[in-house]
Formats: C-alpha cells, sequence, structure tokens
C-alpha cells in the first residue's frame, strides 16, 4: 500500500512540475521586465519634460495581464504584418471595448500635458506603473506609426537612400517614426494627393498622443527605442513629407488597420 501510495504521489509531483510555466527570459521584448519599476517610468518622464521640452502626462494603462490561455505575440515573422496582439488585453478605463486598451489618457485628461517637473514627478509618485504619453503636436513632436514588420521595411529603405531619421520608438506590434510637428491642415495635403492610404497607418498630429518608453505595452512586453533620441536637447526631427512615401507603400497590404490597437 506504501508502495502504491509514493508512485501515485511521484506521478502528481511529475504533474505539477510539467504544469509549472517555464521562467520568462530576459532578453525576450514581448516579456514584461520584472525589474521595470515606477522610477524608471518617473525618470522617463521627468527626462521628457525637462530636457527635451516634450509636454507629457500619464496614461491610464492596462486593467492587469491577459487571461490565462490568450496568445502572447511572438517574433514577427518573415514578410508578415507583425504578431497578433492577444485578444484578452483590457484596459483599466471603464469602456470594455476600449479601441487602445491601455494606451491613452484618461485621468487626468490630455489637456493636463505639462513640461513641469512638478507635476510629471507628483504623478508618477503617485502612479508609478503609469504608462508614459507625449501630447503631440503643437510645438511638440509629431508621428506616423505602422505595423512593425512594415515599418522595420520602411527604416531600412529610408536609412539605405540616406535619410537622417528621428527617433523611433517601438512595441512588438506598432513602430512610430517621430516627426517635425504637422498642421492637420499639411497632413490632408499630403494624403490627398496619394492613390490609396492604408488603413494600418496611424497620424499622431495636434491632438493626439503616443506612448513613449519604457511603457508596458498592452499587447505584451514594453515600449522601447528602436532609433533612440539624443541623450540632451531637443532631438532632431524628420518632416512628415520626408517619410510619408515610404511609409504608405511599406504599410500597403499590412494588417493591422483595424479599429482595435494593441500598442
Amino acid at each position: 500500500m506504501r508502495e502504491i501510495l509514493g508512485r501515485r504521489l511521484q506521478r502528481l509531483r511529475n504533474r505539477l512540475t510539467t504544469l509549472r510555466p517555464a521562467p520568462a527570459q530576459r532578453d525576450d521584448p514581448t516579456v514584461p521586465d520584472p525589474a521595470l519599476s515606477g522610477t524608471a517610468l518617473r525618470d522617463a518622464a521627468l527626462t521628457c519634460a525637462t530636457a527635451r521640452r516634450w509636454p507629457v502626462l500619464p496614461g491610464v494603462g492596462p486593467a492587469g495581464p491577459p487571461c490565462a490561455g490568450a496568445p502572447v505575440p511572438s517574433a514577427v515573422p518573415e514578410g508578415s504584418a507583425g504578431p497578433v496582439p492577444p485578444a484578452a488585453a483590457r484596459c483599466a478605463c471603464p469602456d470594455p471595448d476600449c479601441p487602445v486598451p491601455g494606451a491613452h489618457p484618461f485621468d487626468p485628461g490630455l489637456l493636463a500635458a505639462t513640461t513641469d517637473p512638478r507635476m510629471v514627478a507628483w504623478w508618477w509618485t503617485r502612479r508609478p506603473g503609469a504608462p508614459l504619453l507625449l501630447a503631440t503636436g503643437g510645438g511638440a513632436p509629431c508621428a506616423v506609426s505602422l505595423p512593425a514588420a512594415a515599418a522595420a521595411r520602411a527604416v531600412a529603405r529610408l536609412e539605405g537612400q540616406g535619410m537622417r531619421l528621428g527617433p523611433v520608438a517601438a512595441t512588438p506590434t506598432r513602430w512610430s517614426l517621430l516627426v517635425a510637428p504637422y498642421s492637420l491642415e499639411r497632413l490632408g495635403e499630403l494624403l490627398y494627393a496619394k492613390d490609396h492610404v492604408p488603413s494600418a497607418l496611424r497620424f499622431h498630429g495636434e491632438g493626439g498622443y503616443l506612448l513613449l518608453p519604457p511603457s508596458p505595452a498592452s499587447g505584451g512586453g514594453r515600449v522601447r527605442w528602436e532609433r533612440e533620441p539624443a541623450a540632451a536637447g531637443e532631438p532632431w526631427l524628420p518632416d512628415v513629407e520626408a517619410v510619408v512615401d515610404a511609409l504608405v507603400e511599406a504599410s500597403t497590404g499590412a494588417s493591422g488597420g483595424g479599429s482595435r490597437l494593441a500598442y
């Protein structure tokens, strides 16, 4: 009887061992970094506000980890439009169908964005894990975002042509190229001249916002700099006219233009 019970106990232990999740790899960009602290987010926000003079504010953030069994974005396969974000990504805002879960202003609203270091420090002292948002437009940078694989192709093409690019923020699913401020009227003129503008493109202009590193990304992992800004001062930014053709061409046929985006 003891031998039978012992064998059963060992089988149970073996089964529990196989069910235990494997440890996350530290170099996997789709796995949130446990060492990422609120201090890192606060310091990044203060750098944006003081050194770069970018108006920032805290975002609402994700409600929590994806539901058990939800897919995790994988490495971008060759020729694809990028990994598919998990359907279970949830936002901490009251809207159950939030189109940009965990990546938008809520409380405070977008108009509260500031470069005041005292306000910025107070926000992230109260909410140390809050995502970092840049209020785009006006005197601040604007941006164009597109699916990760399409963006990588566009960046390679532009750099191959000798184009000087500005900062590029990246998540496992989308990249955002920061550009000089543009007006909605100027953007409209540029896009009107195109035969087709892919729905996968997103324009972050006046009255918009952009998720910045090292914020948690709602699709898994975190935001990082693919092209990092200069250590001090306001980074140089290209005009949107200089990059829009390559971004439109790279995004043609790419998925990622649905009404619900995971950054």
